[in-house]
């Protein structure tokens, strides 16, 4: 029987600097969530990249004396690596200067000249470089550009696309499909500031620069962002006019294209009116994510409370930092990240609970039954069942994952952890075994056993390191979400040994190793 499918996508990273963890964020989560579908059993497509043309890239190479091509080999080989460093498992890496893309993109264009949805006209009006964008009155406040950037009053011939035409069967799609563009603060963000009013038309190419792909027609103009950027996502799947390959015919449409809240406006309005002028079905769903705020405040260089993944991978470790973006970004809201809070909750969730409760569990096995884990299941002769706790657990980290709420998903992981650490407390083995309880000693030691076993199956999306090293310790191999439909299928063996998983840090110490 043929797996469903699911393909998920991030936005591509633009190539003009190295991201930072609030960036990171982004395929972090993405990859946890194909993680998650690939243990349900599904054919997973997972695809990310980088954005690499335009004018902002080609004069920070320019002042980094280098050829384009160079400098965004030398940006997407860092953002690759970074991606790498956090343990992120995509299926594929597309970058807009990709000869097959490049080809696509051309044609694409030329396809929806030839159909009247572009036509040649001229632009004027304030331009910012840092935005690459021409802006409206409203965007520009005290005479600055949102970036900051001093706008300049620009003309020049470009092709605009028609995305009035589309405007109304996209109002309709988004008032139909209720799910459509998520979390619902976004979706109301769509209908009533970008849909409102009669859409302008929007300008597809430039003259200005030089870094980007020709129009095949009219080589003095190279092919805007809004179309080079945006077809990514069916370009990467094989997509081309004439013929579709068959992962495009197997994976489209995305069943889930995750954003950052910034660029909605391009995923909801421009990239809906392209797929409906190319004839092609838009995506299940467009979910954009907050923000990652550093102390409550934005992420800026020129604050300098910038947060680079590379740091807080050598502070905290791989798996502590995916566990605390994933855990502590809310759904809709911004979530907050400083080294004080990741210190906090590395402590609490991980050294002292779940790191403690394998640990402790492991030792007493070795200590109480020389290592041997016995099938002992009794009725519960304690105040509550693990077995009903994790029983439990499938339908709703499965129920809350599919709403992409994954900071609660692993909640549900975390209070099991909590109660399973209660319930030594509970039991106190170490007197069940100075009394000579053994049936109830290894009933308990067994329950606590397979509630290890039960979380390090879900935290393959999550911390994959971490769940090896379960498994690993309680000598079983890695195993999808069918083997947690039933409590009872550890078997009958003897257990590996307790290494410690996380460590716990002092404050004080470990804020001034990080910041000195």
């Amino acid at each position: 029987m043929d797996k469903k499918k699911y393909y998920i996508s991030t936005a591509i990273a633009y190539a003009s600097a190295i991201p930072h963890i609030g960036n990171v964020y982004e395929i972090i989560l993405a990859d946890a969530i194909a993680r998650f579908k690939r243990l349900e059993g599904y054919d997973v497509y997972f695809q990310t990249g980088t954005d690499e043309h335009g004018q902002k890239i080609e004069n920070n190479a320019r002042n980094q004396n280098l050829e384009t091509s160079d400098y965004v080999d030398m940006i997407s080989n860092e953002i690759k690596r970074i991606f790498e460093l956090v343990n992120v498992k995509y299926d594929k890496f597309i970058r807009t200067t990709d000869t097959y893309h490049k080809e696509v993109v051309q044609n694409i264009f030329e396809k929806l000249l030839e159909q009247g949805d572009i036509y040649l006209g001229k632009y004027e009006g304030w331009y910012s470089v840092a935005d690459e964008a021409f802006l409206n009155k409203a965007d520009i406040v005290d005479g600055l550009a949102p970036s900051g950037d001093i706008p300049v009053w620009m003309s020049e011939d470009t092709y605009f696309f028609k995305l009035s035409k589309y405007q109304d069967r996209i109002v309709k799609h988004i008032k139909d499909n209720p799910s459509f563009i998520e979390p619902e603060n976004r979706r109301n963000e769509v209908l009533q500031s970008f849909l409102s009013e009669k859409l302008p038309d929007l300008s597809v190419s430039r003259t200005s620069f030089k870094w980007g792909i020709p129009v095949k027609s009219n080589p003095e103009h190279v092919i805007y962002v809004w179309i080079d950027a945006l077809s990514n996502y069916i370009t990467g799947l094989g997509y081309n006019l004439d013929s579709n390959s068959d992962a495009m015919k197997d994976f489209w449409p995305a069943d889930l294209h995750l954003i950052g809240k910034d660029i909605m406006r391009f995923h909801a309005v421009y990239w809906p009116a392209l797929l409906l002028a190319l004839g092609l079905p838009l995506p299940k769903k467009i979910f954009g994510h907050p923000w990652v705020l550093v102390d409550k405040n934005k992420m800026s260089k020129s604050v300098g409370n910038t947060l680079y993944t590379d740091n807080l991978v050598k502070h905290f470790g791989v798996d502590a930092l995916r566990y605390y973006v994933l855990h502590e970004i809310p759904f809709a809201a911004d979530g907050n990240i400083t080294y004080e809070l990741m210190i906090e909750r590395n402590n609490s969730d991980l050294a002292n609970t779940l790191g403690n409760l394998v640990n402790r569990t492991i030792g007493m096995v070795n200590k109480y039954q020389n290592g041997l884990v016995k099938k002992v299941i009794i009725n519960e002769p304690f105040d509550y069942s693990l077995k009903n706790k994790c029983e439990a657990l499938l339908d709703k980290v499965s129920t809350l994952m599919n709403e992409l709420r994954v900071g609660d998903a692993i909640e549900e992981l975390m209070i099991v952890a909590r109660a399973a650490n209660k319930y030594i407390d509970l039991s106190e083995p170490w007197n069940l075994n100075k009394n000579g309880e053994t049936e109830k000693l290894s009933h308990v030691l067994y329950s606590l056993v397979e509630t290890i076993r039960f979380l390090a199956v879900f935290l393959q999306s999550y911390m994959p390191e971490t769940a090896l090293k379960i498994f690993e310790q309680l000598n079983i191999e890695a195993s999808g979400l069918d083997s947690v439909k039933t409590f009872g299928l550890y078997p009958e063996q003897q257990i590996g040994t307790a290494k410690v998983l996380f460590e716990r840090f002092d404050l004080e110490k470990k804020l001034n190793e990080i910041i000195g």
